[in-house]
């Protein structure tokens, strides 16, 4: 059976399914399972799980047309025979893979890749352009990323995100969401916002721009 990594511009949807992971104290995590709540921790998991780094550029031609540059790499991929990565059909183009290594064949087929043989602590690296920026209107745009989460059947378990985006300086951030908070803390500094939270459940961001020259109201 298939394992998705489903990514909808940015999504994440990771998949744990070896029996060892599935047998690991196993009433506990029943217990304690998330269903899909977005959670911030504060202390990162004691045993390795998935990161998901992503670094995305904004270009004074993305403001035009909404298309920037995604450079994306997975860490600590869960085992499983095969997987595939998904990302919205009309919205992605370019798609390649940079790297890959502890997976046994990683190719791409249109807008997926698609993964065998994938092993313990396996990394795969991705570059595309992505239409992810929206212009609002008077000098107004929005990136949306996610929904980030890393599923197994009903329960949502730990991930951590790391999202890095440039952006030109005839723009500005002046919103974004979900709120700051213990654990979701974006750093801001000219032309770059950064941030790196673990979390359980799904995760979505928003940050909201606008023209240095025409400032929102």
């Amino acid at each position: 059976m298939k394992t998705p990594i489903t990514l909808l511009l940015l999504t994440a949807v990771a998949l744990p399914a070896d029996e060892a992971w599935l047998d690991d104290d196993a009433e506990a995590r029943a217990l304690a399972v998330n269903e899909g709540e977005l959670v911030f921790l504060t202390v990162p998991p004691a045993k390795p799980a998935h990161q998901h780094a992503n670094q995305l550029e904004i270009t004074e031609r993305s403001l035009r047309d909404g298309w920037v540059l995604l450079k994306q790499c997975h860490s600590n991929l869960d085992p499983v025979p095969e997987a595939e990565i998904v990302f919205r059909q009309d919205r992605v183009r370019g798609l390649r893979i940079t790297q890959a290594r502890s997976i046994g064949t990683a190719t791409v087929e249109g807008p997926t890749v698609q993964l065998r043989e994938v092993g313990r602590g396996a990394t795969l690296c991705l570059r595309a352009e992505t239409q992810a920026l929206h212009p609002l209107g008077d000098g107004l745009y929005e990136l949306h990323n996610g929904p980030y989460m890393r599923r197994f059947l009903d329960g949502y378990y730990p991930l951590r995100v790391m999202l890095d985006i440039r952006y030109p300086d005839s723009i500005e951030v002046v919103d974004f969401q979900p709120e700051d908070q213990p654990g979701f803390r974006p750093e801001l500094s000219p032309q770059r916002v950064r941030f790196d939270p673990w979390f359980e459940g799904r995760l979505q961001t928003l940050f909201r721009f606008a023209d240095r020259e025409h400032p929102a109201p």
